[in-house]
């Protein structure tokens, strides 16, 4: 439910994607789940198998805050169905909704590059389910496994180019209805 604060309980059950060989009191994630995933595609079995052990399944309800604008990033996720909304707060502006994350698309990539804050805000449109893992874990993986970790930074640095080109389309737009107004 919406409760217009930040989603901070335990990841929750996602039944689809649980291996139940695993521990039980953990959501992790089938490897075959995550090689579907545009970040995850042409990955080895074995680095999909790692991947996976680090991976939880969480769901949100539609209006829920995922994460706050300048919140702790701990978290990168993965939509598997749902649609969350990506949004930017300028001191000085209104906000801004940089893009829509929907089925396969990445948010929360401040975590995974080791930065301190989230830049942004992500609230679910709908209710959502992801897959998540620690920006510490991710780079732990990254560190002792070179070469996946070269692919997956590869496929981040080309959400995050996308997502700074639509930023800066939809600044321009602000500023270009500011000048007519």
């Amino acid at each position: 439910m919406h409760n217009g604060k930040e989603a901070t309980s335990e990841p929750k059950r996602l039944a689809s994607t649980l291996d139940g060989t695993r521990n039980p009191d953990q959501a992790m994630v089938q490897p075959n789940i995550l090689s579907g995933m545009p970040l995850f595609q042409g990955l080895e079995r074995q680095d999909l198998d790692l991947l996976a052990d680090r991976f939880h399944a969480e769901t949100f309800s539609a209006g829920e805050v995922i994460f706050l604008q300048g919140a702790r990033a701990d978290k990168l996720y993965v939509v598997i169905s749902g649609k969350v909304a990506i949004r930017f707060k300028p001191e000085d502006g209104e906000v801004i909704n940089v893009s829509e994350v929907e089925a396969g698309g990445v948010f929360g990539w401040s975590s995974a590059l080791g930065r301190k804050r989230y830049t942004s805000c992500a609230v679910c449109l709908e209710p959502t389910e992801a897959l998540s893992i620690r920006g510490v874990e991710l780079r732990e993986m990254i560190e002792q496994h070179p070469e996946t970790g070269v692919m997956i930074l590869e496929r981040l640095a080309e959400v995050i180019a996308q997502r700074l080109q639509s930023t800066h389309e939809k600044v321009i737009d602000l500023l270009r209805a500011g000048i007519h107004s």
